[in-house]
């Protein structure tokens, strides 16, 4: 999962307050989302830092509840408390994550006041909220479209656990702006996540930029490598992720 945010060292440099993990359902964090996609925004100027967050392993481990929450929120709040040794411009932070992680991402995003993070954290206000969302082929509902493997690793059998995190049913008004992208094929996290998650975000006229492409599964990452249509992938997603890279936040 990644963080980023304009760098005060660098012309319009956004910090990435975490680098994007795919969190195979919050199971582990994939190394081909984390650092391949710190570099495109750190090519275009950006401060990143990549975060490495709890996840669970081993099904005799409980479930994570909030914890990859804290993590996330802790992260970006120590960006911002430290932005000025780092470089960054604390009001520009944005966050990136990819399919488990994108949910966590979109989590900081729509429930960065719930009470067990807040808690955890000793705060009381916007200091661990990103200022803008990136999300690749993200988890979204804990419903009918949901990869039953994360919200099973994120929330047990919790009933109002799952209903809390089915981010497509917390939106509400005043969030960040979102960058979302997904593959109609994917067969692993349906579109219909991304898709709900857009329809919320429109009816409470939250910014968004939606993109979805025809082709290739899930985990494509920056689509440079692999998957059944790499080429066209890149050429297609890399005009929006460059020009993500190259915008100031």
């Amino acid at each position: 999962m990644c963080a980023i945010g304009p760098s005060r060292c660098l012309p319009s440099t956004p910090v990435r307050p975490f680098s994007s993990c795919r969190a195979a359902g919050y199971a582990w964090c994939s190394r081909r989302e984390a650092d391949p996609v710190a570099m495109q925004f750190l090519q275009a100027g950006y401060n990143v830092f990549t975060l490495y967050y709890t996840c669970r392993s081993d099904e005799t481990v409980p479930a994570l509840r909030w914890q990859p929450l804290i993590d996330a929120a802790g992260a970006i709040l120590h960006i911002r408390r430290n932005a000025e040794q780092f470089g960054t411009d604390p009001a520009k932070i944005a966050i990136c994550g990819f399919s488990a992680g994108g949910h966590l991402a979109a989590s900081t995003a729509i429930l960065w006041d719930a009470e067990p993070v807040q808690t955890a954290l000793g705060i009381h206000g916007t200091e661990a909220r990103p200022d803008a969302v990136v999300l690749g082929y993200p988890v979204i509902t804990a419903g009918e479209y949901r990869h039953d493997g994360s919200i099973v690793n994120l929330c047990g059998d919790d009933a109002d656990l799952r209903a809390t995190m089915s981010l497509e049913n917390q939106v509400r008004d005043g969030l960040p702006p979102f960058f979302v992208w997904h593959t109609v094929e994917d067969p692993s996290v349906p579109v219909q996540n991304s898709l709900m998650l857009a329809g919320a975000l429109t009816a409470h006229k939250v910014p968004l930029e939606l993109h979805l492409f025809a082709h290739d599964g899930h985990g494509t990452s920056t689509c440079t490598r692999g998957g059944q249509h790499p080429q066209q992938a890149q050429q297609r997603l890399g005009g929006p992720l460059h020009g993500l890279a190259g915008r100031n936040l």
